[in-house]
């Protein structure tokens, strides 16, 4: 599976983007799909994981209630919506693809294919 990030971007603080991620899986919602981002100097940090059919999502708590996370089956591509950016959000965001029975997986070991990440900035 190839997963392929883009809409990252310079953005002022209070501000949106919206991040996609294209995969090339002939069965995409075979794989559950998660957020992560990763900021100079830090550990990859968890963001968002939905489910195969994308009845389920969960956030992480520093993003709740600004970002969301969804997928749509048909295009193969799984979306993060950031809105009320902050100058704390400024990371590389990368999506990653998981197989396996558990959809809701936030430590980067439990994902299989990674795309090669986007970086987002915010300015205050």
């Amino acid at each position: 599976v190839q997963l392929q990030a883009s809409g990252g971007g310079l953005v002022q603080a209070g501000g949106s983007l919206r991040l996609s991620c294209a995969a090339s899986a002939r069965t995409f919602s075979s794989y559950s799909m998660g957020w992560f981002r990763q900021a100079p100097g830090k550990e990859r940090e968890f963001v968002a994981a939905v489910s195969w059919f994308g009845d389920s999502t969960y956030h992480a708590d520093s993003v709740k209630g600004r970002f969301t996370i969804s997928r749509d089956n048909a295009k193969s591509t799984v979306y993060l919506q950031m809105n009320s950016l902050k100058p704390e959000d400024t990371a590389v965001y990368y999506c990653a693809a998981a197989r396996g029975r558990r959809w809701l997986l936030v430590r980067p070991i439990e994902y299989d294919y990674w795309g090669q990440g986007t970086q987002v900035t915010v300015s205050s």
